[in-house]
């Protein structure tokens, strides 16, 4: 897989890392990841008593419905490689990919 790389005006050389998948096991659904993504990537969604992820509707969301909460990937085609939500998991639930060029 070919990867892209990005010349910043400082001349630095980097390589975005984009969202690629994230842990649920690992995942405690504190939202500190979908609270610094400025492109709405993430989403909490809650998870039933057999680990099966729900559909959620915002406007009946009952926070003590789900037996716990996990962050899916909601918009993959939104995010911009910032790593800002792995840098902000304490739990080290993603993993990252660089993009292959288009």
């Amino acid at each position: 897989m070919s990867t892209f790389t990005i010349t910043l005006p400082s001349g630095t050389q980097w390589t975005p890392h984009f969202v690629a998948d994230i842990d649920h096991d690992k995942c405690i659904g504190c939202g500190r990841c979908v609270k610094v993504c400025s492109r709405e990537v993430l989403e909490l969604r809650g998870v039933d008593e057999d680990g099966e992820l729900l559909e959620t509707d915002d406007d009946d969301f009952d926070e003590d419905e789900y037996d716990r909460r996990v962050m899916i990937i909601a918009h993959p085609e939104d995010c911009i490689g910032c790593r800002a939500c792995a840098l902000a998991c304490t739990k080290k639930c993603y993993t990252l990919a660089p993009s292959a060029a288009g």
